[in-house]
């Protein structure tokens, strides 16, 4: 936003401008930044040519803030150092307490290895060596971070790794330079509404009829994961227009909102069960597993969900959650009747007392004109009552899947919150 420090984010690799890994480095710094009262100019993803990684470096050169993520080990293609040096003019020299510790442990990794120290000495001393005046921000593994003030801009050096720069990030904010450079802003309240069952354009027409974003609001509408998110950055001034903005939203298409802070979809499942002292298990066929996925990627999940049964053949679904042979000759594993029979079946198996089971077909084969490609069925069954639910999209495996588990995970809020509607 207009009025608050500026910052370039580049991200460097090789393997992720040819698409072998995506990138995660440039979202959570942007997010951090934008947290934190910078606005994120730009994300930039470069490869390992010393010419484009110099072009991007340059980049940074008309922020305030350039935060590098990559290319600090100790092989030939990692040139961040080099180049960052290069770009602000100034020398490399070997940090004596830097060279220390990555010697610690790369003569530990000799050890290990079985391979003499001699091996790993010029890497070190690669590793070690700073531009001049840089301010070590310590190790993780053997790469270091670093913060260097230039004329201008702030650069913040970081390894490419995502826990390994997660880590060293939370030390460049403890550092003098990244400390005297937040001092300049203060941090927007950040707002975020979340829907479903509700399409981006209905949610774009609700916002232009409040009013828009202005006076002190910044809105974006995005769709992530089948649900429709809309994010407010408001500055201190802005209060009263988002205030004006989530009233509208409520009464335009309030039947669909489901939050209003930063919990995803399967945090409220697992809220919901736990103030009610409910436990969850899941029954899933084509969805593989995604929705236990999703619930035990949430730290503490353990004391509400007590595990899955994959059942992707027929005898398994047979075996493990009881369905029979004639139901699934009557009706075919696809089926609203089978995936009733897979959720008691998984709740009465692993001891809970709610289920929730998803059958359907993925894709890209196995379908027919009477169950085509993107049919799924789902089911939750509880204590007190059970809701039902189908959808049939034609699209990829994998959106299919994906859509698949967001569906079981809303069907699930919407028993827990004891909502009448059963649809999709």
């Amino acid at each position: 936003m207009s009025g608050r420090p500026r910052a370039v984010i580049v991200v460097t690799g090789s393997e992720l401008v040819r698409g072998d890994r995506r990138d995660l480095n440039g979202p959570f710094l942007a997010a951090e930044l934008v947290g934190l009262g910078i606005e994120p100019a730009r994300i930039v993803i470069v490869g390992d040519a010393p010419n484009e990684l110099e072009g991007a470096l340059r980049l940074g050169l008309d922020a305030d803030l350039c935060v590098v993520s990559g290319g600090l080990g100790p092989t030939h293609d990692d040139r961040t150092v080099e180049l960052v040096a290069r770009v602000l003019g100034r020398e490399l020299e070997v940090d004596p307490e830097l060279e220390r510790q990555i010697e610690a442990v790369s003569r530990g990794h000799a050890e290990r290895l079985r391979r003499p120290y001699a091996d790993f000495e010029a890497g070190v001393r690669k590793q070690a060596s700073l531009p001049v005046r840089a301010e070590s921000l310590g190790l993780a593994g053997t790469a270091p971070g670093f913060v260097l003030e230039a004329d201008g801009p702030l650069f913040v050096v970081l390894p490419g790794p995502p826990p390994e720069l997660r880590r060293l990030w939370a030390a460049a904010l403890e550092s003098g330079p990244v400390r005297a450079e937040l001092a300049r802003t203060e941090p927007p309240e950040r707002r975020t509404l979340r829907f479903y069952r509700v399409s981006e354009s209905a949610v774009a027409r609700a916002l232009e009829e409040a009013g828009g974003e202005g006076e002190g609001v910044e809105a974006t509408i995005c769709a992530r994961d089948f649900e429709i998110h809309v994010d407010l950055v408001v500055e201190p001034e802005g209060g009263p227009r988002a205030d004006a903005i989530a009233n509208a939203l409520r009464v335009q298409v309030g039947e669909s909102l489901f939050s209003e802070d930063e919990r995803s979809i399967a945090e409220l499942v697992l809220d919901l069960c736990r103030s009610r002292g409910l436990t969850l298990a899941t029954a899933e066929s084509c969805t593989g597993g995604l929705v236990a996925a999703r619930l035990t990627a949430v730290p503490g999940s353990s004391e509400v969900f007590r595990g899955s049964v994959v059942a992707y053949a027929d005898d398994v679904k047979e075996r493990e959650l009881g369905v029979t042979a004639e139901l699934l000759a009557a009706h075919g594993a696809v089926s609203a009747e089978v995936a009733a029979a897979m959720a008691a079946g998984v709740r009465q198996r692993l001891g809970t007392d709610i289920g929730v089971s998803v059958t359907g077909v993925a894709g890209p084969g196995g379908g027919t004109p009477e169950k085509p490609v993107g049919l799924v069925y789902l089911h939750a069954s509880g204590p007190e009552g059970e809701l039902a639910a189908e959808f049939s999209v034609p699209a990829d495996r994998e959106t299919i899947r994906v859509r698949a588990t967001v569906a079981a995970l809303h069907l699930l809020r919407r028993l827990l919150a004891q909502s009448p509607d059963g649809s999709v």
